[in-house]
């Protein structure tokens, strides 16, 4: 594995090894490191609706003019997730239905239920499971995600919803 020293954040030679891996780089050098935070809001229809931000995000992320680093994509509340997958309309059908033998949404008794009153119970428990953040890596200004990869809301809750997507851009500037 080959690797290449990278100048720790007093400029010196003698930072991480860190390897290298084909095309994308691994470090970008004269930039002091930045870290910004963005938000994104977005109207659901609950129940499992899917909303492909991905352009979103890439349109934020060349806003900020960075080189290299990660965006952390985050999404507030207990009944929703953000994670990837192929957008397309079959698969925006079969990950609910999945979900639905997972967390099903009637025949089953929820504690939560019980004590809240608001029938939400598997909404809960499908967003933990998936989880309410990804972090995805970008190089030369573009996120590197696969041919076939979304970045996805989906919002388990059973009723509609304005969900606050916050992104956090953390990473070095452009070369000049």
């Amino acid at each position: 594995m080959i690797k290449k020293r990278v100048p720790s954040a007093s400029g010196s030679e003698g930072g991480l090894s860190m390897p290298l891996h084909g095309q994308i780089p691994t470090h970008a050098t004269g930039s002091q490191l930045k870290v910004i935070t963005e938000t994104i809001p977005v109207g659901t229809e609950g129940n499992g609706h899917m909303v492909n931000i991905t352009s979103d995000v890439g349109r934020l992320l060349k806003k900020q003019n960075l080189h290299s680093g990660t965006v952390t994509v985050f999404v507030q509340g207990s009944t929703a997730s953000i994670t990837t997958i192929e957008f397309e309309p079959g698969l925006e059908k079969d990950f609910p239905e999945a979900m639905e033998k997972i967390a099903p949404s009637h025949g089953q008794t929820y504690s939560h239920d019980q004590t809240w009153h608001d029938g939400n119970g598997h909404s809960h428990i499908r967003a933990s499971l998936v989880g309410p953040s990804l972090t995805v890596p970008f190089a030369n200004g573009v996120m590197t995600l696969g041919r076939w990869q979304q970045i996805v809301l989906v919002d388990w809750d059973n009723r509609s919803r304005r969900r606050d997507i916050i992104l956090q851009f953390i990473g070095v500037g452009q070369k000049p």
